[in-house]
């Protein structure tokens, strides 16, 4: 029997995904902080649930942006810090269970991403899939829902800001942006943003480039849009924030620009 199926057989003979001795589903950094950011970051790690093994992929694919949006959670650290901020995070690779999809979306489970096929992905019924949503997807979104009702019952102003980051190519094409902003609906805080940003001409910005909130997408369009918060997508491209240096770099850059859109935004 090859590994994947191996893998596949092992999944349907389980009741659960997580063991007791792995990591919950979501980190909240400073759930107390005072600031009006809250910081999210979809896609943290490449952590696969030991009982789903490797999914049937190597070491280095699992290493690679199809797990996880690389350095975007050590910038989202970083920018807590700076911004006195609270952070969720969430803690499971987006091959696992996408939390910044629908769970109706075709890749909310993915079975391929850019050039690569997830064999551990493939023909999972609807109790596999279902397990993941219970055991990853809705523990982090609980989460970050009681946070914000929270913010909500203590009358406190929120600015949503969603970290991520983006390749330099994708399918062979070149993304020549520095950094993005995604918005769709609400443009209050990326209007904020977008000129202190284009300010500095070292940087090519990205207006809705290379990502917008698409209608598959869950946390804008959840918690931004449909609460009324001020809010934005950010998205830096990897190669820049790759190691602590520019990570650094990214977060001071970008805890500064956000102080002062913060001003400008009624709430």
């Amino acid at each position: 029997m090859s590994t994947a199926r191996r893998e596949t057989a092992s999944r349907k003979a389980r009741l659960h995904l997580l063991d007791a001795d792995e990591p919950s589903p979501v980190t909240i950094e400073r759930p107390a902080a005072m600031s009006d950011f809250v910081l999210t970051c979809d896609h943290a790690s490449p952590r696969i649930p030991k009982v789903l093994g490797t999914l049937g992929l190597s070491h280095t694919e699992l290493s690679s942006h199809i797990a996880w949006d690389i350095g975007a959670a050590r910038v989202a650290q970083l920018l807590s810090e700076r911004l006195e901020a609270t952070l969720t995070m969430q803690n499971y690779s987006r091959l696992v269970i996408d939390c910044n999809r629908l769970p109706a979306a075709v890749d909310s489970i993915p079975g391929r991403s850019e050039w690569v096929d997830i064999a551990g992905n493939e023909h999972l019924d609807a109790a596999a899939i279902e397990v993941r949503r219970a055991e990853i997807f809705t523990p982090y979104h609980d989460a970050l829902h009681a946070l914000l009702e929270q913010r909500k019952r203590d009358g406190r102003k929120t600015l949503l800001l969603a970290v991520h980051s983006f390749t330099p190519t994708y399918l062979n094409v070149s993304r020549p942006w520095s950094v993005g902003l995604m918005y769709r609906k609400d443009a209050r805080l990326a209007q904020a943003l977008l000129p202190l940003l284009r300010k500095d001409k070292r940087m090519e910005v990205g207006d809705n480039q290379p990502y917008g909130i698409a209608d598959v997408d869950y946390g804008l369009p959840v918690y931004g849009e449909s609460r009324g918060l001020p809010h934005v997508g950010l998205e830096i491209r990897n190669d820049l924030i790759a190691d602590e240096a520019g990570q650094k770099t990214w977060a001071g850059r970008l805890a500064s620009l956000l102080k002062q859109a913060s001003d400008l935004i009624s709430g």
